[in-house]
């Protein structure tokens, strides 16, 4: 990959179909997913709830619905769990919740018989990395495990979710003096061990001591997918940067574009492309209608029958303003 072009890490990466599934099916040939990421910094359930629904509304959360709980406290994940399960189960919707908390919380609330569909970890490639995440791969194998005795995926039992991002081996002084790109790879490596449903790279989140500008995101994020699309793995990228970095939002529209066409699984849906909780800049549910209407993509296909029948979507794909929506609202708030 260091020795390619962007095109050429495009065009190999768009030949790569990488298709998993749990209760839908992600990564086929015409399809393009989001992960709904409704982030609150309290935790506010009506907050996130609000978010929830502005997501479905436009269609995003086939990937996932995936919060990053401001408190890792097993009773407030717990509670963030239910959220999510209880509208899914009331709207018969073909879609997956995850709570990115610590992988340890989650095997505990699994032994609680909490409503786990997928157990998430933040990884990196070196085994110091790792350590400084609180991770070895027994305990990555313990909630792989744990996970799959639920048995709660319908089409498919890919169960885990897992989270890297160049620079992060780096900035735990964990590289060895590795540089970060092969670090970042050999993160994928651990998480082909464990067949994922979803792995996505942060590319820009670390910040700008990583990768400096936009074009260096760009790149990052060019070479992290097609990396991960060679290993086998179900690739997205969370399209990002800081407030501090030399990039702004069309930077990420032109990352955004590149990726459709590579043929990237799926990306991050946020209300604003803002995330008001991490504190840094994604894209937004508006962002994905735009590349699936350009480059006539379409969500993962039992979700795209859902939008459908509810109203949300046409049969061209077009949004529309859905009856639901009144009661998704009485339910949520």
């Amino acid at each position: 990959s260091k020795l390619m072009r962007n095109q050429d890490l495009i065009a190999v990466a768009k030949k790569i179909e990488v298709v998993t599934k749990f209760r839908n099916t992600i990564g086929l040939k015409g399809h393009f997913s989001t992960r709904l990421q409704p982030n609150h910094p309290t935790d506010d359930m009506r907050g996130i709830a609000a978010s929830i629904i502005d997501g479905l509304l436009y269609g995003s959360g086939d990937a996932v619905v995936g919060i990053n709980p401001a408190m890792d406290s097993p009773a407030v994940v717990n509670r963030l769990l239910n959220l999510i399960d209880g509208l899914r189960e009331k709207f018969l919707i073909p879609m997956q919740s995850c709570v990115l908390t610590h992988i340890s919380t989650t095997i505990g609330l699994i032994e609680e018989s909490a409503p786990v569909d997928l157990c998430f970890q933040s990884i990196a490639g070196t085994q110091a990395a790792n350590s400084s995440f609180g991770i070895d791969l027994s305990l990555l194998k313990e909630g792989h495990e744990a996970t799959l005795s639920l048995n709660r995926g319908t089409v498919g039992k890919n169960v885990m979710y897992f989270e890297t991002g160049q620079g992060s081996a780096l900035s735990a002084n964990a590289n060895h003096g590795v540089d970060q790109q092969t670090c970042e790879v050999r993160a994928y490596a651990v998480a082909r061990k464990f067949d994922p449903l979803l792995v996505n790279t942060v590319v820009g989140f670390i910040g700008p001591e990583y990768l400096y500008d936009g074009k260096q995101i760009i790149r990052a994020a060019l070479e992290d997918h097609f990396c991960g699309k060679m290993m086998g793995l179900p690739m997205g990228v969370d399209i990002c940067y800081t407030n501090h970095a030399e990039a702004d939002q069309d930077d990420m529209d032109n990352l955004l574009t590149l990726l459709g066409v590579a043929g990237c699984n799926f990306i991050m849906g946020i209300p604003g492309s803002d995330d008001i909780m991490l504190n840094y800049q994604s894209t937004s549910f508006h962002d994905a209608l735009y590349l699936r209407k350009v480059l006539g993509l379409k969500p993962a296909p039992e979700f795209d029958t859902w939008l459908v029948k509810q109203g949300i979507f046409d049969d061209e794909g077009v949004l529309k303003e859905a009856p639901v929506m009144k009661m998704l609202v009485e339910h949520l708030l």
